[in-house]
C-alpha cells in the first residue's frame, strides 16, 4: 500500500501549536517535534470506530495494548518485560517530572548531558532539584558522551541522570558499550537513570536501538525507561506514553509521586497507540524511507548550498541540529524567523548559536524552507545588511 507523504495538509486555523505560533505571518514552522503528516490510516480507522462508540469516560489501558507492548519489546530488543512493570502516562514530559520527584530528596542533584530537549533542563528545578549540566563532547565528529566530565560532576548529592537515547536534538544513537560505561558509573555512585527513548522507532541508519535497561540486569533494575508511539506515528496530541520500571521499590516511588498530580491517559490515546503498534508496521517503514530522503536533502543542502552552516546528519529522529556560529548574528532563530522559517532556538537546549530544524514534513515544504534560509544567509553578505541588530 502506498502512502502519500508528499501531500501538503493545511494546518493553519486548526488549533495547531506548531502552525499557530506566528500570528498569521508567512513563516514555515519547523520547530516543535510534530510532523506534518497524517497519522497512519489504521490509526485513523481505529479512532473513527472509537469516536462512533460515543462514550468517553475515564479509561484503563486495554489488556491487549499491554500485551502488544510486552511482545513488541521482546521482538525488537529481546527484552523480557513483565506487564506489571509498565506504567501508563499522559506523555513523557510528566514522566521526567515524576522521576525527579521519585529519586532523591529536595535539593539533590540531577545530571544531564547538553545540548538536550528543554524539559530535561526545566524539570529538575521545577521539582526543587539542582540541575547539573555536562556538555557532550566532540560535536565536529558527531557528539559523544564525555564520561570523564560526567564523573567529575558527580557529588554525594547526585541522585539521577536524565538520559536521552536516541538523542534530541543531536540525533545520536548510543551503542551498547557507551551505555554500559555510563551505566557502570551511575551504579557505582548510586545514580538512577531515566532513559527517554521516545525516538527509538525513528532509526534512520542501519543500526538497532539499544534500550538502556537491556544492557545488564543491574541497569534494568536501576533504570526508568520512557517510551511512546507519539513521535513516530504523529499522535503526540493524544497524550499517551508509558514508563517501564523493573525494580518494585523504584516503581512504587514513581507511582506515589504521581498521586493527585498526573492523570491517566485518555481513551483515544490508548486506541491510537494500540492501532499504531499492532497494525502500523507498513506505514512506519514507508515513513522511515521518506525521512531518510529528507535527511539527505537537509544534510546536502546545509553542507553544499549554505556552507556558512554545518549540521551532523542524525542517526535517528527527524531533527537536524544546525551550527550557526559562522553567521554574524546573535539570535539565529530570530534571524531565520524574519526570513520566514521558524526553527527551535539552541539556547533553550543549552547550546547557543545553534538551531533545530524539524524535517518531518513534505519535501515541497522542506525545499521551500531551505531556500528561504539560503536567501537569508546570502543577504548577510550584502552591504548594508546587519545581522547583529536582531
Amino acid at each position: 500500500m502506498g502512502y502519500d507523504f508528499d501531500k501538503v495538509i493545511e494546518r493553519r486555523g486548526t488549533g495547531s501549536l506548531k502552525w499557530g505560533s506566528y500570528g498569521g505571518r508567512d513563516v514555515i514552522p519547523m520547530w516543535v517535534a510534530d510532523m506534518d503528516f497524517q497519522a497512519p490510516p489504521v490509526v485513523l480507522e481505529a479512532l473513527h470506530r472509537r469516536v462512533a462508540y460515543g462514550v468517553f469516560g475515564y479509561a484503563k489501558p486495554p489488556e491487549e495494548l499491554t500485551e502488544v507492548v510486552v511482545e513488541r519489546l521482546r521482538r525488537l530488543y529481546g527484552w523480557t518485560v513483565d506487564r506489571s512493570w509498565i506504567v501508563w502516562l499522559p506523555g513523557l514530559v510528566p514522566g521526567l517530572h515524576l522521576t525527579c520527584r521519585a529519586c532523591g530528596d529536595i535539593g539533590d542533584e540531577v545530571l544531564t548531558f547538553v545540548p538536550v530537549y528543554p524539559p530535561f533542563l526545566s524539570a529538575p528545578p521545577l521539582c526543587q532539584r539542582k540541575l547539573k549540566q555536562v556538555p557532550l563532547r566532540g560535536k565536529e565528529a558527531g557528539y559523544t558522551l564525555d564520561l570523564e566530565a560526567f564523573e567529575q560532576a558527580i557529588t554525594e548529592h547526585s541522585k539521577l541522570l536524565l538520559f536521552c537515547n536516541p538523542h534530541n536534538p543531536v540525533g545520536r544513537m548510543f551503542g551498547t558499550e557507551e551505555i554500559r560505561a555510563l551505566g557502570e558509573l551511575c551504579l557505582a555512585h548510586g545514580i538512577t537513570i531515566c532513559s527517554d527513548e521516545i525516538h527509538c522507532d525513528l532509526i534512520l541508519d542501519k543500526k538497532k536501538h539499544v534500550p538502556t535497561a537491556t544492557v545488564s540486569k543491574a541497569l534494568e533494575a536501576n533504570t526508568i525507561t520512557l517510551m511512546s508511539a507519539a513521535k513516530t506515528f504523529n499522535v503526540a496530541g493524544l497524550n499517551c506514553g508509558f514508563a517501564v520500571i523493573a525494580e518494585a521499590g523504584l516503581r512504587k516511588r514513581f507511582m506515589a509521586a504521581r498521586q493527585g498530580i498526573v492523570p491517566w491517559c485518555n481513551p483515544l490515546g490508548y486506541t491510537a497507540t494500540l492501532a499504531a503498534y499492532r497494525d502500523g508496521a507498513a506505514w512506519h517503514e514507508a515513513l522511515l524511507a521518506y525521512l531518510r530522503e529528507n535527511r539527505r536533502t537537509v544534510c546536502e543542502f546545509i553542507g553544499q548550498v549554505i556552507p556558512q552552516l554545518s549540521a551532523n546528519c542524525p542517526e535517528a529522529t527527524y531533527l537536524s541540529w544546525i551550527d550557526t556560529g559562522a553567521l554574524a548574528v546573535d539570535d539565529a532563530a530570530g534571524f531565520f524567523e524574519k526570513a520566514g522559517v521558524g526553527l527551535s532556538d539552541g539556547r533553550a537546549f543549552g547550546e547557543p548559536r545553534h538551531v533545530r530544524l524539524n524535517f518531518g514534513c513534505s519535501r515541497q515544504l522542506l525545499h521551500q524552507a531551505l531556500e528561504r534560509m539560503k536567501q537569508a544567509v546570502d543577504r548577510l553578505g550584502r552591504p548594508g545588511v546587519q545581522g547583529r541588530s536582531l
